[in-house]
């Protein structure tokens, strides 16, 4: 698959199966070569992705559950509880972190540019998952990106053994396709794509 390909091909999956597609060795060197490979403003490498396999995956959304029982109305937990379990069900999630003194250098050694870092920050971030996704697409596994963040990081920091320093961004559950997602509609190119010459 080119990247074109990969590119139409991503979509958001939402039921995902536990069947492995690749070797975990292959999956992993993918991602390692995806997560090297993405760009950072000054070349900061600020970002840190966690894959998350086996227990460790199941932990992560048992954490998200829990932490949502705590807030969600009895009446309305059992549908919170199915929407979590689609996630769990999936083969594996990668957690995406920034780490905070490495943006916060940045901020104290180009005081110039201090105001933009921080969207430079989730530029790059927006960049590594995108990358990611299409790792995943071009491997064969349907993905998602959720973001539960500051009902569970800390617990998470904990779970996994994650610096303080380390900021929890988004979570990427991904696995086996169950189904294929519906049509989706597009404005006019024109209005998003413009060519002058």
């Amino acid at each position: 698959m080119n990247v074109i390909d990969a590119i139409i091909k991503r979509r958001s999956h939402r039921l995902l199966g536990n069947h492995r597609i690749v070797s975990d060795e292959v999956l992993e060197k993918a991602l390692f070569d995806a997560i090297k490979h993405t760009p950072s403003s000054f070349n900061a490498q600020s970002q840190t992705a966690m894959l998350l396999l086996g227990n460790q995956h199941h932990q992560l959304w048992e954490i998200v559950l829990e932490s949502l029982r705590k807030i969600v109305p009895e009446t309305q937990f059992p549908k919170t509880s199915k929407k979590i379990k689609t996630f769990d069900d999936a083969y594996g999630t990668i957690l995406f972190f920034d780490h905070l003194e490495i943006t916060k250098n940045l901020e104290d050694k180009f005081p110039l540019y201090r105001h933009n870092i921080e969207n430079w920050v989730e530029q790059q971030t927006g960049m590594l998952q995108s990358n990611i996704w299409l790792v995943l697409t071009e491997l064969g596994y349907g993905a998602s990106l959720q973001h539960y963040t500051e009902l569970i990081e800390e617990e998470v920091k904990v779970a996994f053994n994650v610096p303080k320093a380390w900021k929890l961004i988004a979570q990427m559950p991904f696995g086996s396709l169950i189904e294929e997602p519906g049509t989706k509609d597009f404005l006019p190119m024109n209005q998003r794509f413009i060519v002058k010459k």
